[in-house]
């Protein structure tokens, strides 16, 4: 098989969540650890510091990635979900893996994957994980995909746990409210292993002491800490995460990192790691910004920035996937913009026309297209040069775009 034919492979395999949603949430861990016995524990090999949480988590994880680079550490990052080519997920020292190392990893275990029946998450998982320990990485900074406790990559005894936040996001995974979805993210927290909560929400703080304390592990809440450092990734959302990052690397034990390092990291998040689709501006006359934001506590801050910006009129191209709550974020949107509505193209995708007429219920007005490409297309032909315009709702919106 070829790369693509390798890819499609791999998404044919079980449902992957990214694409179709709830039926290919698995809550088990029975398949990775399988895996990992076949490939012989490849994440004993290194070091590693877990990242959950519902908002934020790629933004820190990056963060982290970059610090540690900038101290002169071989870093490992595993991400999801891509936004442009899949091995964007997995990266060592910025850069992306190889098409060929893919195509190798599958060809080498397809026996053992389909006999096993493993997700596509899976598979990603062990393919991270193998990559990591053939590069000889010092660190991996490894990212939950979905929840915490029953995710495939809770294998790992990490260095530092980290928890950025809790939000109303998945909850037909992972709960219907802030305290079971807590739960379920807390079950990252390894006995003995310090763990840095990047916000103390009232809802959730209890739930994270009691875990912590059953795990005998140091809890450090990082929006208790007084400090600021700047980063060179756009968002005022930012700064919690900068603020994350940084008390996770003072938990590090057996790492030499200088202050310097850690301003220069946070410096240089975008040129060490390739982040992208967080407050991106794609052009400057007239004022393009996409934003990866989805749920109601990302867009919060994400819209308040966005009426921050001076413009004559403001132009949004917006799409989202089919299991979000509309009537929770939809409210949270300018009602003086104009509308491009469309369908991300994933079987998971809303249709333009019902997302326009739910729209028009909060009073949010404008024109439905078939593709992201077309609604784009559209709405720079209609901006003035005073004019902003926004591109986001979804991961996969932006994943068009750029």
């Amino acid at each position: 098989m070829n790369y693509q034919e390798t890819l499609s492979w791999m998404f044919a395999q079980l449902p992957m969540y990214q694409k179709e949603g709830k039926t290919a949430f698995k809550k088990d861990l029975t398949n990775i650890k399988a895996f990992s016995n076949h490939l012989n524990y490849p994440y004993r090999e290194f070091k590693t510091i877990h990242v959950g949480g519902t908002n934020g988590k790629g933004s820190t994880s990056h963060m982290l990635a970059s610090i540690l680079q900038e101290a002169g550490y071989k870093v490992g990052l595993y991400t999801s979900p891509h936004l442009k080519n899949f091995t964007e997920r997995i990266r060592v020292n910025g850069e992306e893996i190889s098409k060929d190392t893919v195509v190798n990893f599958i060809s080498e275990n397809k026996t053992f994957l389909e006999s096993q029946r493993l997700s596509f998450f899976e598979m990603t998982v062990g393919l991270a994980f193998d990559i990591f320990k053939k590069e000889k990485v010092d660190v991996a900074v490894i990212e939950v995909g979905l929840g915490g406790r029953l995710d495939s990559t809770n294998v790992i005894t990490p260095e530092v746990s980290v928890i950025t936040n809790i939000g109303l996001d998945h909850t037909q995974f992972l709960g219907e409210t802030m305290s079971e979805i807590a739960f379920e993210k807390a079950g990252i927290i390894k006995r003995n292993v310090p763990v840095v909560i990047g916000e103390r929400q009232k809802e959730t703080t209890t739930t994270f002491i009691d875990k912590a304390k059953e795990c005998n592990s140091e809890i450090i809440f990082a929006s208790d800490i007084k400090s600021k450092y700047k980063t060179d990734l756009l968002g005022d959302y930012q700064a919690k995460n900068t603020k994350t990052a940084v008390e996770v690397i003072k938990q590090l034990k057996n790492f030499s990192v200088t202050e310097e390092n850690i301003i220069n990291g946070l410096l240089s998040v975008v040129k060490n790691t390739n982040l992208k689709g967080r407050w991106q501006i794609l052009q400057e006359s007239p004022r393009v910004i996409c934003d990866t934001a989805h749920n109601k506590e990302g867009l919060f801050y994400v819209l308040n920035q966005l009426k921050k910006e001076k413009f004559e009129k403001i132009h949004i191209v917006l799409g989202v996937v089919s299991d979000k709550n509309l009537e929770e974020i939809l409210p949270m949107f300018p009602k003086n913009a104009k509308y491009y509505f469309c369908k991300p193209n994933i079987p998971r995708g809303l249709s333009e026309i019902e997302l326009k007429e739910k729209a028009k219920g909060f009073n949010l007005k404008g024109d439905s297209f078939l593709s992201v490409k077309e609604a784009v297309k559209e709405m720079m032909l209609r901006m003035g040069k005073s004019d902003v315009g926004y591109i986001g709702g979804s991961t996969f919106v932006v994943a068009e775009v750029l």
